[in-house]
């Protein structure tokens, strides 16, 4: 191998040319792990390991210039939105020293990667937490929802982006839409399952759509995103009735129980496909930013014990929602029978909510006796709500002191489109 790589192998963001005994490579040095390979990434964004002893010759090419950020000019002609940064890969940049990603530094940086967006809106960056979206907590969106009712109350903001990591995000979508009330403009979700620096990801077309969403006439809190694996389109989802269904394709998250609100391409077009959505008003949002962190979501399996719910039930849990099988049972006879601990959880005041595993269809207690039993407890099913959504909607309510007597009813009560009264 050509010895000009021992004086180049601690320089990284160059470019450099690698001939081996088969093919030629262009591509960025990255540092490599393995004594035995160096690492390129390639033009199409994918990390490529290339043998040293295959390597004829390796020539560099050129250093990468290092951009300085700064304030892109906008149109001023454009309409406004704001733009909140939360973390997740479609905040991020390529470090090309490891050939990976990491969160941007500055706000505008980010739209360095979107330099489109610049002929569609105006925008203004917030970067009020990054990470991945596992380190997100109710705590995050008290203070988001706080932050996004105050920029939708700006007359100049015409809605709101909001960058998420995809793993937890449509916990998010669903608190945002019980705590902003009376929301007034609409409030997007958008995110990517693939990096920026990669020839497949998906960002661009999230990112675009997620825009076009906010202009749009539909005020809901919603998430935005591939319709399918192709670039054709996007989905506008709402936010109480989503959720992530795979772990890794573009085409990810999907509406539960309900018609997506709307379709939406990259030329701005929109397609209404559910007329139940709030319109845009002149009225202003209410921020109504509670949650009870002692609230918990269970989910029962095959001969899992109760005494997970002696657990709770000794650590002042105020609420709990049981994720059951079917329509919605739960062992009630037997050494696993769950119905005792139940009973003592509601005798505490401990409000007890059931959902079903199967995410699609509803829980309904009439089917079968031992359903009946659980309800007779003090239980209450939530139709067809998603077990996340329920998590979420019953920390709120226990967040503004609710008493035990109004739980019942105020979960039975579809506050944000969370349930539909008949089956989908």
């Amino acid at each position: 191998m050509d010895t000009r790589y021992q004086k180049m192998k601690k320089e990284f963001n160059i470019k450099v040319k690698v001939i081996t005994k088969e093919k030629t490579y262009e591509g960025i040095l990255l540092e490599s792990h393995d004594s035995k390979i160096i690492l390129l990434k390639l033009k199409n964004g994918y990390n490529i390991g290339i043998k040293k002893d295959s390597i004829l010759k390796i020539t560099k090419l050129s250093n990468l210039k290092e951009q300085k950020t700064k304030k892109t000019d906008q149109d001023k002609t454009l309409p406004k939105i704001a733009i909140i940064a939360t973390g997740g890969t479609i905040a991020s940049k390529v470090d090309y020293q490891t050939g990976g990603v990491l969160a941007v530094e500055n706000p505008y940086d980010l739209l360095e990667n979107f330099p489109e967006l610049k002929k569609i809106i105006r925008f203004e960056v917030h970067v009020p937490f990054s990470d991945d979206s596992s380190q997100v907590s109710p705590k995050e969106w008290v203070r988001w929802s706080k932050l996004v009712a105050k920029l939708v109350n700006m007359p100049q903001i015409k809605g709101v982006v909001i960058l998420h990591g995809t793993d937890t995000l449509h916990y998010s979508a669903s608190a945002l839409s019980f705590m902003l009330h009376n929301l007034n403009k609409p409030v997007v979700f958008t995110f990517s399952q693939r990096s920026v620096d990669r020839g497949s990801s998906d960002s661009f077309l999230n990112i675009r759509c997620a825009c076009h969403a906010a202009l749009s006439n539909i005020a809901e809190v919603m998430v935005v995103g591939h319709e399918k694996s192709d670039d054709d389109s996007c989905l506008m989802i709402r936010g109480t009735k989503v959720r992530k269904m795979h772990s890794s394709i573009r085409g990810a998250f999907k509406p539960i129980n309900e018609n997506p609100l709307a379709k939406v391409f990259s030329d701005g077009r929109i397609d209404i496909l559910n007329h139940k959505f709030r319109k845009r008003h002149e009225g202003k949002v209410k921020p109504l930013s509670f949650f009870e962190e002692k609230t918990a979501l269970v989910k029962f399996f095959p001969g899992s014990s109760s005494e997970i719910l002696d657990s709770l039930i000794k650590k002042g849990y105020k609420g709990i929602i049981i994720e059951a099988v079917g329509l919605g049972q739960l062992p009630v006879e037997g050494t696993n029978s769950w119905l005792t601990k139940i009973k003592q959880a509601i005798y505490k005041k401990i409000f007890v909510g059931v959902t079903s595993q199967t995410i699609y269809g509803r829980v309904n207690p009439y089917v079968y006796s031992p359903s009946r039993k659980v309800e007779k407890a003090g239980a209450v099913y939530l139709k067809d709500m998603l077990s996340e959504t329920a998590y979420v909607k019953l920390g709120w309510l226990l967040g503004q002191k609710k008493k035990f007597k109004e739980l019942s009813k105020e979960m039975l009560e579809n506050k944000s489109h969370e349930f539909n009264e008949r089956m989908f």
